[in-house]
């Protein structure tokens, strides 16, 4: 756990702006500002001024008590994040988690990569995103154990799902919608809309995840995607 600690404050210590991560980490482990404050022994406004850069950056002694107020509110909780956190993931061939400095709207993430809705549209300013997970749609249903699926969502689940080497998209959004947690949007790459399984996009409305294709070249959607880590 401590391992997990040092790698969040070290994120939060080294970033151009630790205010914004400070917040990242915040809505990622699902905490209030209200909670925040309350587990800290401060007030809600100066965690809002921590998070907004309106006060000097804060120092290691600060960050440290920041992140152990989120793990010590998150196991008050059950510990799940937590849990998740602790998991090895030595099936990560299969897939390439990226996680965001800060959350992005769906839209934003959809124009970054040329991407096109075909179900969800109007759902995408709406949506937050934490991070991106690129996975190979090939591998991940043949060979990731269905018990092991979890991991692809890294830190959360507010994430895109980008599968690679689909031919219509139908076996990656089955694998969706027998998984037990959500993504909070799905993105088909290599294909055109007419080429998406019919089926594939019924599921995705039915489930109410915004569903996306593009034809950007891998290497620049990664790049894009890389990007957000900055």
């Amino acid at each position: 756990m401590e391992q997990l600690k040092v790698k969040i404050a070290g994120e939060i210590a080294l970033s151009d702006s630790p205010g914004e991560a400070m917040r990242k980490w915040r809505e990622v482990f699902g905490v209030s500002q209200g909670e925040l404050a309350e587990n800290f022994g401060i007030s809600v406004s100066t965690i809002s001024d921590y998070e907004s850069d309106r006060r000097k950056s804060p120092g290691i002694g600060v960050i440290r008590r920041f992140v152990d107020a989120l793990f010590v509110i998150d196991i008050q909780k059950g510990g799940e994040l937590v849990k998740r956190l602790r998991e090895s993931e030595p099936e990560q061939k299969f897939f390439e988690a990226i996680d965001f400095t800060k959350s992005i709207s769906g839209r934003e993430f959809a124009d970054a990569i040329k991407a096109e809705a075909l179900t969800g549209a109007k759902k995408l300013e709406q949506t937050q995103i934490f991070g991106c997970t690129v996975l190979d749609s090939v591998k991940i249903i043949l060979e990731l154990p269905y018990e092991s699926f979890v991991k692809i969502y890294s830190t959360t689940s507010q994430r895109a799902l980008l599968f690679t080497n689909t031919s219509t998209g139908r076996s990656p959004m089955v694998a969706v919608r027998i998984a037990p947690i959500k993504p909070a949007l799905v993105c088909l790459h290599g294909l055109a809309p007419e080429q998406v399984d019919k089926l594939a996009v019924k599921i995705a409305d039915a489930e109410g995840i915004p569903l996306l294709v593009t034809k950007l070249g891998l290497d620049k959607v990664k790049e894009k995607v890389e990007g957000f880590k900055v």
